[in-house]
């Protein structure tokens, strides 16, 4: 059975993961106009880069660790005997620290960051600003951006993505919204006898595309419908 999973904000909210998006829409107090595209960072690096250091050494707080659904994931692909693809929306680093392998971050990794000239991606734990030297250019400064796909970028890794969705006996959606595409498309790319199952905590508006929408929290609800597949 080939298997393609993808999760959203909802996996990593319970191992206490802010969203980047509250109910008011805001972004932690700004639009995403000032702090999430690429004419944001032109315009105004500084405030780019602080929000995403703000996050950056959130994420590596001690409270912050895998739960059981980023465990239970894992735990499948090891034991899986055939195709297995995990693709998150999510930018934490959770899925790898959990074990996970096969892993597609479509959102780019907040922990790392990226050359403005050649694209090469370095693993970054610390602060970013306009003055950072580049790690292989001493004499470079302020090329460095958050490798964090911006709105009006294009995902990583969707030819992948749509080619093991049309492979896929099974696709699992967990905790996404389905309103930020094309994540939310995935469903639609997978194969007329493709199982798909939706867990998350309320119905979305790709529900109805779904065989099966399983309503509660991914830390009980994932391990459970994995004990299930045998």
């Amino acid at each position: 059975m080939k298997i393609l999973v993808l999760t959203g904000a909802g996996i990593s909210a319970e191992s206490g993961v802010p969203t980047f998006r509250d109910a008011s829409g805001l972004w932690e107090g700004h639009r995403f106009e000032e702090v999430a595209t690429p004419e944001a960072f032109v315009s105004n690096p500084a405030l780019v880069h602080d929000f995403y250091n703000q996050r950056r050494r959130s994420l590596q707080s001690p409270s912050i660790q895998p739960n059981a659904a980023h465990l239970a994931l894992a735990k499948l692909e090891r034991e899986h005997d055939d195709d297995f693809l995990l693709v998150t929306q999510n930018i934490d680093n959770l899925h790898q620290r959990a074990g996970s392998q096969n892993l597609i971050a479509m959102h780019g990794e907040l922990l790392k960051v990226r050359c403005l000239d050649t694209d090469e991606r370095f693993d970054w734990t610390g602060d970013l600003d306009v003055s950072t030297p580049h790690p292989k250019r001493s004499a470079a400064f302020g090329r460095l951006r958050p490798h964090v796909v911006w709105f009006g970028e294009m995902p990583l890794g969707l030819e992948q993505i749509e080619a093991a969705a049309s492979q896929a006996d099974l696709f699992l959606s967990i905790g996404t919204s389905a309103v930020v595409y094309p994540a939310a498309a995935i469903v639609q790319w997978t194969r007329p006898n493709c199982r798909r199952v939706e867990i998350n905590l309320e119905a979305t508006p790709s529900s109805g595309a779904f065989d099966q929408s399983i309503r509660g929290k991914a830390t009980v609800e994932v391990p459970a419908f994995l004990a299930t597949l045998g």
